[in-house]
């Protein structure tokens, strides 16, 4: 299975179903039905970072890098995660998973659907 982080707007609180269209990077427009993607609520949006973990059930590709997907919340963080957590592990020479999504998800303000490694996923398992 493959794993991506959605950093968007926040999503109405306890929605089911949610519904995305985002810029991509990281290989975000390889996203696909049946992918699993963990959801952080923009701080620069009013939210507080990761709020949930669903599956992809519709993806269509738009213009450019542009991508709209469906997704079915199939869990609740029981711990947060956000920019201020993930500051201290910033450009850390090898970092781990820390850098990476602080990496994907901070260096650049805009909301995004980005592809994350296996270490990656593996930890953001660990707030569920």
């Amino acid at each position: 299975m493959t794993s991506f982080v959605v950093k968007a707007a926040p999503q109405p609180q306890g929605a089911e179903q949610l519904d995305f269209d985002e810029k991509t990077m990281w290989r975000g427009k390889t996203i696909c039905v049946g992918d699993e993607v963990f959801l952080f609520a923009a701080e620069h949006n009013g939210g507080n970072g990761l709020y949930a973990r669903g599956m992809v059930t519709a993806a269509t590709r738009g213009a450019g890098i542009r991508v709209s997907i469906t997704v079915k919340r199939t869990a609740v963080a029981t711990r947060p995660l956000g920019r201020a957590a993930l500051r201290p592990f910033r450009d850390l020479p090898g970092g781990g998973p820390e850098t990476e999504i602080d990496h994907k998800l901070y260096r650049q303000a805009t909301n995004k659907i980005a592809g994350i490694s296996d270490a990656a996923a593996a930890f953001l398992h660990g707030f569920f």
